[in-house]
């Protein structure tokens, strides 16, 4: 039985795509999309997007929110090397294309549909050993 149950849980984790994914290779696949991928239906990127990267997953609840940085990946390693706040979090020093999906209404169960926003942002996000593993949130450049 207990073989089943592993076996079971094997290719559950398979089909979720999670086996072998380091932290930073999920930060990657969840919020980094250079260049901008075009969709048919521009209205509808979020919705592509985070289906295509397998943020949002049938018998799955939608995810509240998330985040699409235009710039490379590079550009958000360099962010690990800036000094962080006192929370540890790290900011990138300039501002970055991004798009901003919100779930729209406040219903959680698919069909998810999303509100996107085209924003130029600074970005922040959690280190672990020099390398992006969470995006933390944006905050407007100072005006």
């Amino acid at each position: 039985m207990a073989g089943w149950a592993l076996c079971t849980a094997l290719v559950l984790a398979v089909l979720a795509g999670v086996v072998g994914e380091t932290r930073y290779e999920k930060f990657l696949r969840q919020h980094v999309d250079h260049p901008r991928t075009s969709v048919l239906a521009a209205h509808r990127y979020c919705e592509t997007m985070l289906a295509r990267r397998q943020v949002t997953a049938p018998g799955r609840p939608c995810k509240p929110s998330n985040t699409f940085v235009h710039a490379p990946a590079e550009e958000l390693l360099a962010a690990c090397t800036q000094t962080p706040d006192a929370m540890g979090i790290h900011s990138t020093p300039t501002p970055m294309g991004l798009t901003a999906c919100r779930l729209r209404g406040g219903d959680t169960r698919p069909p998810c549909t999303y509100r996107a926003r085209q924003l130029q942002h600074h970005v922040r996000i959690a280190c672990l050993n020099g390398l992006p593993v969470h995006l933390a949130g944006t905050h407007a450049p100072p005006q």
